[in-house]
């Protein structure tokens, strides 16, 4: 079976602590979004308090003495949430120095946490930030092992605490957490190195999600057959490229997808069955799934998401395909990334008590194009600067003197 392991979350760490400058604001006459899977309303408020939403919908009024930001009836929606990427560990892609997506040469590998790893001044924070992403679980890279090492769910925010929630065979590891004192008698013969049997006991006790990279129908059989031999395992299929062959059986199985949008032709043998309705029919099979960029440019185009999610509503115009509609399609990259890693009830929608990780666009997020012009994180409005815009700025109307010398002529 060619599948990689990787494991996120863990219910029982803490949360960080909120910015100390979490703000109070109202933002009203909006076209809401609130993330659930529900349409769009018009006219909608919502109200951020200390950092958190209070309130969302039609007929919200502002409360007295709050600041107000008229949206002008303008899209407004919940921070996106990539289900799955890189985003914060590579720097420049052909400087080994600047990639720690992996340790390749370390002889820990479940036990591997990349939190410490995470640029929140890396370019592709920024980018991505100002394409209204607001959070992303990062996962390592395997590199030669079957476990690629604790990941995390982090924010895109402009400050120096992106952490919301790290992430500290499988048989080893259920032997070793039964009796912790044999394991050392293992010897050679031991699959895993004592740190990483000790990294894998949340996981065989469920206190952990274990995230699975599988594509092929057959393998995902396999996964589910693991999940019924040891069902107190937490498991997320990844890629699922042919999940839908086998949708019936992984909703049956409770076990949730982040899967491409658009997986349409196969990359290897393991994706013979690829089509575009592959998030279709999962859904309407009764899969939980979300979007990510599964090894699509995972460490820097997380923003692609959104236009992911809206190729999915285009779908349903398509004669034989199956897509999503628009509420559907957004809740792939809001609130079931959220749910699926464990943290539905903190982020991911405007629902009151969730974090004010809000976004203001100029047009319908789902489209090319749009583009935001405020966004806040744990109710903090952010910086939208990037190294893109200023580029863009600088050359757009170049004034003669005004150039580096290089591109003087």
């Amino acid at each position: 079976m060619r599948t990689t392991l990787m494991r996120l979350a863990g219910s029982a760490l803490a949360f960080a602590a909120f910015p100390a400058a979490a703000q109070t604001v109202a933002i009203t006459n909006a076209k809401l979004v609130v993330g659930d899977g529900s349409a769009p309303v018009e006219g909608g408020t919502v109200v951020i308090r200390d950092g958190r939403v209070v309130a969302a919908g039609a007929g919200v009024a502002a409360p007295a003495g709050m600041r107000v930001i008229d949206a002008g009836g303008r899209w407004v929606s919940p921070g996106i949430v990539a289900g799955f990427s890189r985003v914060g560990l590579v720097d420049v892609d052909g400087v080994r120095e600047t990639d720690d997506s992996a340790a390749a040469d370390s002889v820990f590998n479940a036990s591997l946490d990349i939190a410490p790893a995470v640029n929140w001044r890396g370019q592709a924070i920024t980018l991505n930030r100002s394409e209204g992403i607001t959070r992303a679980v990062i996962v390592p890279d395997t590199g030669a092992s079957i476990f690629g090492g604790q990941g995390a769910m982090i924010d895109l925010g402009n400050d120096t605490s992106p952490i919301t929630r790290a992430r500290n065979a499988l048989f080893e590891a259920r032997d070793y957490a039964r009796n912790p004192a044999s394991f050392n008698d293992r010897g050679k013969d031991a699959l895993l190195t004592r740190a990483d049997a000790a990294a894998l006991v949340p996981v065989v006790n469920g206190q952990q999600k274990l995230l699975i990279k599988v594509d092929r129908a057959l393998d995902i059989q396999v996964v589910l057959g693991l999940k019924r031999e040891m069902p107190a395992l937490d498991i997320v299929l990844v890629g699922a490229v042919e999940g839908w062959m086998v949708a019936r059986e992984i909703a049956a199985a409770g076990v949730p997808v982040i899967a491409n949008a658009l997986a349409d032709l196969p990359a290897d043998f393991d994706q013979l069955g690829a089509t575009q309705s592959n998030v279709g029919r999962m859904v309407a099979a009764g899969v939980t799934v979300a979007i990510g960029n599964v090894d699509d440019n995972e460490a820097r185009q997380a923003r692609h998401v959104k236009q992911f999610a809206g190729n999915l509503v285009a779908l349903t115009r398509v004669p034989g395909a199956t897509g999503l509609d628009w509420g559907q399609a957004f809740a792939t990259i809001s609130s079931k990334p959220a749910e699926i890693m464990g943290m539905g009830g903190e982020l991911g929608s405007l629902r009151p008590g969730r974090r004010g990780d809000v976004v203001i666009w100029d047009a319908d997020p789902l489209e090319i194009g749009a583009t935001p012009t405020a966004v806040f994180i744990d109710g903090v409005e952010q910086p939208l600067g990037n190294r893109q815009l200023r580029l863009r700025d600088r050359y757009l109307d170049p004034k003669e003197g005004a150039l580096p010398k290089a591109y003087q002529h």
